[in-house]
């Protein structure tokens, strides 16, 4: 058996490698191949290309890009020409997968797609596209999973890969109130850390103001990261007097030891939520992109904890002509403070770890609300009813998983 897998981003690799493991446990004969990253390739998935380094965002960025993704493309398709898989399984980074989706069809390969591009808050009508080109997919969420199904999509509800390896035995932060810990994390792309690092940087400044005590720290990505993050602090003023220290590859223990958090929109909101840390959700962007966003996104959060909270995360865009020339508050329906900003919104950021540092008891309230949320969602095993679900078409080739396995759900 031949299992073509590729994933874009550093996250994606992640969940791809827990993916091939999953695969080999129940299938040691298996050859995974494909497009990803260092994680992948521990995992004995022999790489066509290392694509993580790859990982943009916005249009034209990618423009400048195009060059090496067509290049990506056309490696793939000579691998499926030379060996052709049994399916072949993409992971997130929905522009790139597009095209690649487009040429294993071509050659009658089943398409699966593990943690599928977030259409059901951005541009639905991509749903016609996706019908013609995935077979299966992988959903992630609960009602990701109910909106494709009632679209006419092959979904099996396999849970977020993000839940799968986490330690809930970790010490948590909260246990020191002297020196309560709070954790930046400016992003794991190198233009969100350019755009949200100063906004960080800044509420962590009005935050030691009012708790003195309060210790900070970033959580990057990998050294350079981690060097960009040190030159930017060291340029500028605000950060030099408070002693954030900064970590490569320790986000995950970090979280496990947070008392609060301040966090760049992303999937690492998921671990948060496993973690049942407090966080702030913060994204800065353009007002030019603030408005074309908002004629776009059909969801009423872009947190994923606060989707998953919410009783109709899906609705119609709401969309504007110009961005608010100030800082509206936080949905106070939000399980996560959340500023999807022009301004910057430092000062509110900085408010409510203020009081969740301050006040146990507003502290716990959010706690108990993570908890009541992580109850439901924050369950592992995604990797492994991801990889039933995988075999199953490779085994029956293009068309519809088993009912049995289509059928199972992430309980």
């Amino acid at each position: 058996m031949r299992v073509f897998l590729s994933a874009g981003e550093p996250s994606g690799d992640h969940h791809a490698a827990l993916l091939v493991r999953a695969i080999r446990a129940r299938r040691p004969d298996a050859v995974c191949v494909g497009l990803g990253g260092p994680h992948m390739q521990a995992e004995g998935c022999r790489l066509v290309a290392d694509m993580t380094t790859l990982a943009v965002m916005w249009f034209l960025r990618s423009l400048v890009n195009i060059h090496r993704f067509v290049d990506l493309a056309r490696r793939a398709e000579r691998n499926f020409l030379d060996a052709r898989p049994d399916v072949c399984v993409l992971v997130d980074f929905p522009g790139f997968h597009w095209w690649l989706a487009w040429r294993a069809k071509r050659h009658g390969i089943p398409v699966v797609f593990y943690c599928p591009p977030q259409i059901w808050a951005w541009a639905s009508w991509r749903i016609k596209k996706m019908r013609r080109l995935v077979d299966h997919v992988l959903s992630a969420l609960p009602f990701e999973h109910d909106w494709f199904t009632a679209r006419g999509m092959q979904s099996t509800l396999v849970g977020h890969p993000f839940f799968d390896e986490l330690n809930p035995a970790e010490p948590r932060g909260a246990e020191d109130s002297t020196h309560p810990l709070v954790l930046l994390l400016p992003g794991s792309r190198g233009q969100e850390i350019e755009s949200n690092l100063g906004t960080l940087v800044k509420a962590a400044a009005a935050i030691q103001a009012e708790v003195p005590g309060a210790r900070f720290a970033i959580g990057a990505l990998h050294d350079r990261h981690a060097r960009r993050i040190s030159e930017i602090i060291e340029a500028g003023t605000m950060g030099r007097g408070l002693g954030i220290e900064i970590h490569a590859g320790r986000t995950r223990s970090l979280i496990g030891r947070a008392t609060a958090a301040i966090a760049c929109s992303g999937s690492v909101s998921l671990e948060l939520l496993a973690a049942r840390v407090p966080t702030v959700i913060v994204y800065r962007l353009t007002g030019w992109a603030y408005v074309v966003q908002s004629w776009l996104r059909q969801a009423r959060y872009f947190t994923l904890v606060n989707l998953l909270a919410a009783r109709e995360p899906i609705g119609p865009a709401q969309g504007v002509w110009l961005p608010p020339l100030t800082v509206p508050p936080a949905d106070p329906e939000a399980a996560y403070p959340e500023y999807l900003a022009v301004q910057d919104p430092a000062d509110r950021m900085a408010g409510h770890v203020v009081e969740w540092l301050v006040d146990a008891e507003a502290r716990q309230r959010v706690v108990e609300r993570l908890e009541a949320i992580a109850s439901v969602v924050a369950r592992p095993g995604s990797a492994d009813r991801a990889a039933d679900a995988v075999l199953a078409m490779a085994v029956r080739g293009c068309g519809a998983a088993p009912a049995e396995v289509a059928d199972r759900r992430a309980a």
